[in-house]
């Protein structure tokens, strides 16, 4: 034995090397059947894996430039992070974007723009900027609730998301004023750290599931008796990532504690189907909505991607007909989002926001529903000109996901469907998550909001309005690539918002809905 280790003791830390290149070697010609290029190539090829591994991370730090990157470019994650951080979020020089490039957007400014007077909301607080309407008011329910933010964060699970990340968007909401949609997780600890929510569910009725998979009355009358917190209940119909898919929770990632908040079993793998259990056609959804509100007392809403919109008419005559059906309706982009899907789902199945928006507004706006509906945009409009053109068009609110994590530390590492995000943002492992510190963080969402509002307000006012709600179509153009260089959006989408009345900031102020009943 003595021998053996004063052999291995005499040889180099270069043999060493290469002893282990030869083993790999033989690894790669004689053992190898899976990849070609290290076969053929041995000991290089693992070069080729290694690159394309870190191709993104190149591409994004030295090769794309500023505007080019997709789903968000270097200068629009710079924004978030300069605003979340409460740096300079200016830029120099003028703009380096090109202006003449189909989409982009116009805002007419007025002549002279809104004067804000003494003592008005905007002098005294000019972050201040909730939403126009109230949730729940046309159906009469008992809790009406007027959001007290525009911008809003969107549907995420503690799941999809770590611990620490819930904790600290729900603990943003709370500083900025806004709400916090749960995801289809169902209401985790962390989402009750004092901000407001809104109860969303899907497929899986995870939190409020009965033993067969379906849906409990009686689970969501006790969840939102123990949690005044939730404001309104949103039911998803589908998301901008894989609308019309459902999903499996493999049993692997169930924990003890994700089963006792979803309601399932420990390591048994968790089916959600593409359609509900609870309702099969519009009729049954609309008196589905109808028994939630009338159980909770809480507006209700639904939530899906747009594509065919033959239903959409059904559902759109028969609230016209009978007064019922959702509060609101949250319009997902068909771009996807935080959820992990296909890429023949994320790239080609639904339509983006502002081609799915525009073409369920009108249906709505036909039929006179425009007005009594509070419309939530949802799908990378937490920018303030993005924001100009979703209320110019007809929303109401913003809910926003990824911008969200970025401003609490994601970097677009697209790693989210690995449970490997280096930000500690979309993982379940504790070391990654020991990165984020919820009380930092909190911090940063809510600052990110207070700018994305200043600024929203300080457009509002150049376009000679007072609130955002004011905007319509001809307030904003955009490039087109089949007429004129630019349109106005009443050309391009071929309506005209329905006008939101409105009787002055301090009306908003001074409203007993205004955040729910505190």
């Amino acid at each position: 034995m003595d021998i053996v280790l004063d052999f291995l003791s005499s040889i180099s830390w270069w043999m060493w090397v290469l002893i282990l290149l030869i083993a790999v070697a033989i690894r790669d010609v004689f053992f190898n059947k899976r990849h070609t290029i290290s076969h053929n190539f041995p000991i290089v090829g693992h070069l080729r894996y290694w690159l394309e591994s870190i191709g993104p991370e190149m591409r994004q730090y030295f090769v794309a430039n500023n505007r080019e990157e997709l789903p968000f470019n270097r200068i629009e994650r710079g924004w978030i992070y300069a605003s979340a951080k409460k740096e300079n979020n200016y830029e120099g020089f003028g703009t380096d974007r090109d202006i003449n490039e189909h989409g982009h957007i116009f805002i007419n400014n007025a002549m002279m723009p809104y004067k804000v007077d003494k003592n008005h909301p905007h002098d005294i607080d000019k972050t201040f900027l909730p939403c126009a309407k109230v949730m729940g008011v046309h159906n009469k329910r008992k809790r009406p609730y007027r959001p007290a933010s525009v911008i809003n964060v969107s549907a995420m699970s503690f799941g999809s998301l770590s611990a620490k990340a819930i904790e600290s968007l729900n603990k943003g909401v709370k500083i900025a004023d806004a709400y916090h949609v749960t995801g289809e997780g169902g209401l985790s600890p962390y989402h009750s750290n004092g901000g407001d929510v809104v109860f969303h569910f899907g497929t899986g009725y995870f939190g409020v599931r009965a033993e067969d998979g379906g849906f409990s009355m009686e689970k969501m009358i006790k969840l939102v008796e123990t949690n005044p917190f939730i404001r309104a209940i949103e039911i998803k119909l589908s998301q901008g990532a894989k609308p019309g898919k459902g999903g499996v929770l493999p049993g692997a990632k169930i924990t003890k504690e994700i089963a006792e908040i979803r309601g399932v079993e420990i390591g048994k793998d968790v089916l959600s189907p593409p359609n509900h259990k609870a309702f099969s056609n519009v009729p049954e959804m609309v008196e589905f909505i109808e028994k939630i509100a009338d159980a909770t007392g809480l507006p209700v809403g639904i939530k899906a991607a747009i594509g065919k919109l033959e239903q959409w008419e059904e559902l759109a005559n028969l609230m016209a007909k009978t007064g019922k059906g959702p509060d609101f309706i949250t319009v997902d982009g068909g771009e996807g989002g935080t959820g992990a899907a296909p890429p023949s789902f994320a790239d080609h199945v639904s339509l983006p926001w502002v081609y799915g928006f525009s073409d369920l507004y009108k249906l709505f706006q036909s039929k006179g529903l425009s007005e009594r509906i509070v419309f939530i945009g949802s799908g990378k409009l937490g920018f303030p000109a993005k924001a100009a053109m979703a209320f110019a068009m007809g929303a109401d609110c913003i809910n926003v996901a990824r911008e969200a994590m970025m401003s609490i530390g994601c970097i677009q590492a697209q790693v989210c469907h690995t449970n490997r995000c280096p930000a500690g943002i979309a993982t379940q492992s504790k070391w990654l998550q020991n990165g984020v510190d919820p009380t930092l963080k909190s911090e940063r969402l809510a600052q990110y909001f207070k700018t994305f509002r200043k600024e929203f307000v300080e457009i509002t006012h150049a376009a000679g309005h007072e609130h955002p709600c004011q905007f319509n179509m001809k307030d904003i153009e955009i490039n087109v690539e089949n007429r004129s260089k630019s349109s106005e959006l009443n050309n391009t989408f071929k309506y005209e918002k329905t006008e939101v009345p409105f009787s002055g900031m301090q009306h908003l102020k001074d409203c007993m809905h205004l955040g729910g009943c505190k």
